[in-house]
C-alpha cells in the first residue's frame, strides 16, 4: 500500500514517508520464518547464540532467540553488541566519542552466532560487529539475520537469512519502527528531502 502524497516522517526532519513496507503482523511472520530457517540450518538450535546488533538488531535478536527457545524447547542464550568503537566513520560521528563496554554475558567459542540486524545496507555495520565479536572470541561459524535487505553493499558482505529484500535508491531510506524502541512496530520505505 503507497500514500499518494508523501508524509513527514516520525520526528526526522528531512526525510518524508513514501510506502510501508511490513506490518507488525507481517514482521511476526517474517520473525517466525526465520527462527525456523535458522533451525533448519542448523540442524537444531543446541550449539546456537543470538548477538542483536544495537539498536534495532537487539530487539529483534530476542524476539527471535524466544521464538527458537519456544520450538526447541531450550534456552539459547541471547545478548546485545554495541559495536560504536569498531564503526569505520567513528570520527564523523562525534569529535570525543564515548567508547562502551560490550562484553557478552557468555563465550562465543566455538558456537555457532546468529548475528542480527534490522537493516542490511552498505556492510560496514556487519563488518564492524564482526570485528566486535572476533575481540570476544573465536565463534565456530558467524551466520548473519536481518529483517530487511536494501541492496547497495559497499562490502563483500551477505545476509544467510533475511526477512523481506527491497530494492531501494540512494535517496531512500527504510526505518524499521519497533514497539521496544519506537513504541510503534511497522517497516517504512521513506525518503530524503534535503
Amino acid at each position: 500500500m503507497t500514500n499518494p502524497v508523501l508524509a513527514p516522517a516520525a520526528d526526522k526532519p528531512g526525510v518524508r514517508e513514501k510506502s510501508q513496507l511490513m506490518s507488525a503482523a507481517e514482521i511476526e511472520r517474517s520473525l517466525t520464518r526465520l527462527a525456523y530457517e535458522i533451525i533448519e540450518r542448523n540442524g537444531g538450535a543446541g550449539a546456537l547464540i543470538f548477538v542483536g546488533i544495537r539498536r534495532r538488531g537487539a530487539p529483534l535478536a530476542e524476539r527471535l532467540a524466544h521464538k527458537v527457545n519456544t520450538f526447541e524447547r531450550l534456552q539459547v542464550p541471547v545478548a546485545a553488541l554495541d559495536i560504536t568503537f569498531y564503526r569505520d566513520d567513528l570520527s564523523t560521528i562525534d569529535d570525543q566519542p564515548v567508547v562502551r563496554q560490550h562484553l557478552l554475558p557468555f563465550s562465543v567459542e566455538g558456537k555457532t552466532v546468529i548475528l542480527v540486524d534490522d537493516v542490511l545496507y552498505t556492510g560496514r555495520t556487519t563488518r564492524a560487529a564482526l570485528d566486535a565479536l572476533v575481540d570476544e572470541g573465536r565463534p565456530g561459524r558467524v551466520e548473519l539475520c536481518v529483517l530487511i535487505d536494501r541492496g547497495h553493499r559497499e562490502l563483500p558482505i551477505q545476509a544467510d537469512y533475511v526477512g523481506r529484500h527491497v530494492q531501494t535508491s540512494n535517496i531512500e531510506v527504510i526505518e524499521v519502527r519497533l514497539k521496544e524502541i519506537d513504541q510503534e512496530e511497522r517497516v517504512m520505505l521513506c525518503e530524503r528531502t534535503s
